[in-house]
Formats: C-alpha cells, structure tokens, sequence
C-alpha cells in the first residue's frame, strides 16, 4: 500500500498577491516623479525644497524600519502587509487636507506617511516572496517583481496627468510664471485642487486591497525553526562589518538609491525649467528605460556576462550621460530622433534624453550588487541583508545635495552630483565585490 505525497503548495495565489504588492510599491513611489514639479508650482518650492518631497519619503524607510520591523514581529506577515496597506492609505489621506490648505509641510507629513506603510509591505514581502517556493527559483521571481515595479513607474506618472492635470497637461514652471498675479494664483489653487479626488480614490482603492489580503488565503510563514538556528548562530563570535564586500555594497547601494531617484524624480523639474510640454510626466521615459535594462539584465546574465561585468558598463555609461547632460543642446532633439523618433512618440531635447537614459544605466544595479554583496556572508546573511536594505537611504539624502546644487549651478549641472556616486558604482563593480579581507 502506497502512501500519498502531499503536493507541494500552489505558489500561484501567493505569487498574484504579491505582484500586486510590488506593482503598488512601484506606482506609488515612481508618483513622485510628477509629484516634485507638481508641488514645486503649487507651493512656489526652489529646487531644495522640492527634493524634500522625496527626502520625505525616503528617509522612512530608515527612521521607520526598525519600529515597523518590531510590527512585522507582533503581526505575522500577512497582518503586517495588510497594515502596511492601511498606512498608505492614511498618507494619500493627509493629501486631502495638504491639498486644500497648500500647506507645504503637510505635504511632507503625508509623504513620510506613506513611506512608513512601504516600509512595512517592503520588509514583509520581499522574505515572503524569496520563502513561498523553492529556493533555486527565487530569482526568477524577484526578477518578474521588479518588472512589475518598474512597469508600473512608468505607468504612474501618465495617470497622474491624465487623473490630476487633464487639460493643463502642458503646464510647466515656466508657464505658470508667465499668467498675471491674480490669474496665477486661480490656476495654482485649481492645480491643488486636483489632487483630491484622485488621492482619495487611491485610497479607496488601496483600503479595498487590504480588506483582500486580510481575507485571502494567502499562508503566513512559520519561520520558527530558523529564527532558532539564527539565535544559536548570533553566539558564535564574530561581526557582519568584518566583510568588506558587504560594507562596500551597502555603500554602492546608497549611491545606487540616490541617483535612481535623481533620474526618476528630477527630469520633471528640468524638463518644467526648459519648458518641455508634459513636463510632469516625464519619469515614465526613466522607467520605460530602467524596463528595457532589466530585461536586458535578465537575458544577458549570465549567457552573455557576468553580474559584475554588467554592472561595470552600467556605471560607466551612467559617468557618460552625467557628464553629457549639461553639454547637450536644449534646443536639439537628435538623440531621441534616433533612439524612437521613428515610432511617432514625443521625442525630447537631447539633455532630458540623457536624463532619462540614466534609468537604463541604473536598471542592473539593484539586482547586480545582492548577491555580490551577500556572497560568503554564511550565517550573517540575514544581517547583511537588513544592512542592505538601509542603503535606500541614498533616495533621501543624495537627492538633497542635487537640490542645492540645482539652485547655485542650474539644474543641467546638478546631475553632475551623480558622478562621484556612479565612480564608487564603478569601483564596487571592478574591485570592491572582490574583497575579502579589509
């Protein structure tokens, strides 16, 4: 008589959930590409303080990691991907008030808000997804995952100008400027507005998902058996510092963060300062870009060459296009003439071109440095990765420096604050992963 194996688990349900987990991260985030120059007219915002939007939102996932770590510990997974929905909505709420009052700070207040909630769906979904299936093919799909992240920042900001601007789609800095005082102040009350309706529907929205989630049948995971062999590990001696090519990689993730949202975040602001139309939907061109890369990541890797081989041409070709941002003419549309003015869609002025390139060059990062960095860790593999995560924190203060270089320089030369950052990319890529021994 023979005995019946039990089937392995469906991985399909868990697989769907937290696809739409990761496509929510990346529309909500990728928002703040249209966001920056939206406020920046709403709220007569320089170039500093327009980054603070992103600051904001960022600098939460390292001043609200730990406390949401603790939640993570007292909820379970599933309850604290659900509460994570939950805060979200709370911060598009916080928009309605912002929105209705211009008031810049509670603008900021919201923002952070909403970086907390994804702080929490960040830290319980990305284990989650590595621990639903097998281990061999974790890869593939944190690989579909970060497609759909990436697809849906390229899709935000067109619904963002679609849903909040309509028929001021065209607006810009420049634009705006021009109209007499008291027509000036009409539009930029109409312009805040906006927001309303649209945040409040993704509130909605993103309440409706978490009474899903909380009702599905998505498993928690029993992770008791590891947390034990963990804590007898954590009495061996012995620190995660003592592996430089963690340490390093954590730095090159901070660079990684911070010009990927430079790229993602800013080409709004310089497109709304050339007067480029449709301004504040230039980040999907950032995204379509980062696509194209991390497709390209996924075919190449390793058939083609390996992860640090790619990441050294990416940082390479990011030098490149920062050094050639302000040497570009604003008035030539040659390079997007070349790259898909065949195709019919909008082409731009060869710096925001430029601008939008740095998403390919950024794509392979993110995915290229994890291994590399956890590589031989062993039993502070865990430790390592939480380290890894707080390089996000690039994403708020990088941007900041951008700002204020934005405001003494112009904002064409500004970029030129990524190169130091792509430089370490570059050295991480040729020698850093390599070493063993500080």
């Amino acid at each position: 008589m023979q005995t019946a194996v039990k089937p392995p688990p469906s991985t399909m349900l868990p697989m769907v959930i937290i696809g739409t987990l990761f496509f929510v991260f990346g529309f909500i985030t990728w928002l703040n590409g249209a966001l920056i120059p939206f406020l920046q007219i709403v709220c007569n915002l320089n170039g500093a303080e327009a980054l603070l939007i992103a600051f904001s939102f960022y600098i939460a996932y390292v001043v609200m990691a730990l406390p949401m770590s603790f939640v993570l510990n007292k909820l379970g997974y599933k309850n604290a991907m659900t509460f994570g929905l939950l805060l979200i909505a709370a911060g598009c709420c916080l928009f309605v008030p912002a929105a209705k009052t211009q008031t810049f700070i509670l603008f900021i207040t919201a923002q952070f808000v909403v970086g907390s909630g994804l702080t929490i769906l960040q830290t319980a979904s990305n284990p989650y997804l590595v621990k639903i299936g097998p281990s061999e093919s974790a890869a593939a799909r944190i690989s579909i995952m970060g497609l759909l992240n990436k697809g849906a920042g390229w899709l935000a900001p067109m619904v963002f100008i679609a849903l909040v601007l309509g028929d001021l789609s065209g607006i810009t800095e420049q634009s705006i400027a021009a109209l007499p005082e008291a027509e000036r102040s009409a539009q930029i009350q109409q312009l805040a507005q906006s927001l309303i309706m649209p945040y409040l529907g993704m509130a909605a929205a993103l309440v409706l998902l978490a009474i899903a989630l909380s009702f599905s049948g998505l498993p928690e995971l029993d992770l008791d058996v590891e947390d034990k062999k963990l804590a007898e590990r954590e009495k061996s001696k012995g620190s995660v510092l003592q592996f430089p090519q963690l340490v390093l990689g954590v730095i090159a993730l901070f660079c990684y963060v911070g010009v990927e949202v430079i790229a993602g975040d800013t080409i709004g602001l310089a497109g709304s300062q050339l007067g480029v139309p449709g301004a504040l939907g230039l980040t999907s061109y950032t995204m379509f870009f980062m696509v194209v890369g991390y497709s390209l990541g996924l075919v190449l890797v390793p058939r083609v060459c390996t992860q640090h081989q790619l990441l050294t041409l990416s940082s390479v070709l990011g030098i490149a296009l920062s050094i050639g941002i302000p040497f570009t003419n604003a008035e030539s549309h040659f390079f997007a003439s070349v790259l898909w003015g065949w195709t019919g869609i909008t082409t731009l002025p060869d710096p925001i071109t430029f601008i939008a390139l740095l998403g390919l060059a950024n794509a392979i990062v993110w995915p290229a440095v994890w291994p590399l960095a956890l590589e031989g860790l062993g039993k502070f593999t865990a430790r390592g990765s939480a380290l890894l995560i707080m390089g996000i924190a690039g994403g708020a203060i990088i941007p900041l420096l951008f700002g204020f270089a934005a405001d003494h320089f112009g904002v064409l030369n500004a970029y030129w604050t990524t190169i130091p950052c792509y430089a370490f990319i570059l050295f991480y890529a040729l020698k850093g992963w390599r070493l063993r021994e500080w």
